[in-house]
């Protein structure tokens, strides 16, 4: 077992832990700034195509982030990953309650036969999720490595933004050359642009 995919888990278990030790009021709170700070963020406010994620655990939830962003008139696009062909479609979402079924793993996917799909190039803003982040945009994901080939293809021009709770940004993430970072991260706390 390679010794950087140790320390991932290890620093993965370590956020989940202090991350559990939140109270269900604690966590709620700290969401509802993220998403605040999200919303009133420069480059989230501009983006007219916005591509977010549906969360998995340990991860900011984004169905009211996703709800908010169509109310003011964005377009919203999710991924849906497919891992026999190592292929990534991306889909505009139009509503959270009728565009949705139920993918792998128990995660909610776009329905393909309602949400059409929508070209990379469009992408204004990409927000990456992500169970660990260093300030120089470092970011430890799930480890199905789906996010770090596909935040490759994003065009320069498009934002790759994480949002996090700030028990989630560590000191130095252990990446190797297949990571790629992201721009910015949004924390309940704080804006970090990468350096």
């Amino acid at each position: 077992m390679d010794d950087a995919g140790e320390k991932r888990r290890e620093i993965i278990g370590e956020i989940e832990a202090v991350l559990d030790a939140l109270s269900a009021e604690e966590r709620q709170k700290k969401q509802e700034v993220i998403e605040e700070r999200l919303f009133g963020f420069a480059n989230f406010m501009e983006a007219k195509v916005v591509l977010l994620y549906m969360a998995k655990v340990g991860e900011v939830n984004t169905l009211e982030i996703i709800d908010r962003s169509l109310a003011r008139g964005k377009v919203v696009v999710l991924p849906v990953f497919n891992r026999e062909s190592s292929k990534t479609t991306l889909y505009k979402v139009e509503n959270s309650k009728t565009d949705f079924i139920d993918g792998p793993e128990g995660c909610r996917v776009p329905d393909p036969s309602k949400c059409k799909t929508v070209p990379i190039n469009h992408i204004d803003i990409a927000i990456v999720p992500g169970q660990a982040f260093d300030e120089k945009g470092g970011r430890i994901g799930i480890g199905d490595k789906f996010y770090d080939k596909f935040v490759q293809k994003l065009p320069i021009t498009t934002r790759k933004v994480a949002i996090a709770f700030e028990e989630q940004v560590i000191s130095q993430v252990p990446t190797d050359s297949r990571n790629k970072h992201i721009d910015i991260i949004v924390t309940d706390t704080r804006t970090i642009y990468k350096i």
